[in-house]
């Protein structure tokens, strides 16, 4: 029997509907509307894209959003002053940093100087060490990365209980495969992490009741990797030839064996930005103590 596909646009709209009203009893209730700004340093095609489709997201759902566009050669003062003034606008409840960076910029170092109060994609060190050091969900630090807490949104949206289940992330990233690893420890889970120098990985895939793959590698997950039931999150996203994107799951073998899989793309993608969207509504929430 073939799986079931996750529609991750369908579990991401829920989510922005339900911002929606949070932003409009904001506007009512305490005359403030949550704002995000979005920095974008140099021409990368696709960063231009995912700011276009973050600013289009939030006019949607009624937050406040300012793009800032800088050239290419930007110097990494000028980039951390600009931060430092975001930090210390009162419109500004979260701030993002498009990555990647042109070269010649630091990103540990530019992302350090964003505050933690508005780090609404959840890289700053200190949120960071508190996903880390957090040993259930009630102790998660202001902020969670969107695309992991998204890929917690979308096992949820299967019923499926995350609590002693063996979960298999494929992916060691700071961006999604740590963190997400440790979402599902502090949601009770058994968590191994695997990645490509890991040895029988397809024997360690098949232990995984849920599999998250984030590795970045097209179709590194075939269906007799996968065991028969399993929920299948995939975050890759691989360009192969001029048009096509494919995951980094066989996705068209693999759902006839998984219990639950997500598509690319339609999948984790619109997650990542309603997640974003709900870290920027938390945010404005807190400085009115809502």
């Amino acid at each position: 029997m073939a799986a079931t596909v996750i529609d991750g646009k369908q579990v991401a709209q829920q989510i922005r509907d339900a911002l929606k009203k949070e932003v409009a009893q904001l506007q009512q209730k305490y005359g403030i509307t949550p704002g995000l700004a979005a920095v974008l340093v140099g021409e990368n095609p696709a960063s231009k894209v995912y700011v276009n489709m973050k600013a289009k997201a939030c006019e949607e759902t009624g937050i406040y959003s300012q793009k800032i566009h800088l050239p290419a050669d930007t110097p990494q003062e000028k980039l951390i002053e600009l931060i430092h003034n975001l930090n210390a606008d009162t419109r500004i409840h979260g701030i993002l940093v498009q990555l990647p960076l042109p070269d010649h910029l630091d990103q540990h170092k530019v992302l350090q100087e964003v505050s933690p109060n508005k780090d609404v994609d959840g890289f700053h060190p200190i949120n960071l060490g508190k996903l880390l050091s957090a040993k259930f969900w009630e102790e998660l630090p202001l902020f969670v990365p969107c695309t992991p807490a998204g890929c917690i949104k979308l096992i949820e949206s299967t019923g499926t209980q995350i609590e002693g289940k063996h979960a298999v992330v494929v992916g060691r990233s700071v961006i999604v495969g740590k963190p997400v690893a440790m979402l599902l420890l502090a949601k009770q889970a058994t968590v191994t992490i695997a990645h490509s120098r890991t040895k029988n990985l397809k024997e360690v895939c098949r232990q995984a009741d849920i599999l998250v793959v984030a590795a970045g590698r097209p179709k590194l997950v075939t269906a007799d990797m996968i065991k028969p039931g399993a929920v299948v999150i995939d975050v890759g996203v691989n360009r192969v030839g001029e048009k096509q994107l494919v995951g980094d799951v066989d996705f068209e073998a693999a759902k006839e064996v998984a219990g639950f899989i997500t598509p690319v793309p339609g999948g984790v993608g619109p997650m990542t930005i309603a997640m974003l969207l709900k870290n920027t509504v938390e945010s404005a929430k807190r400085t009115v103590g809502a």
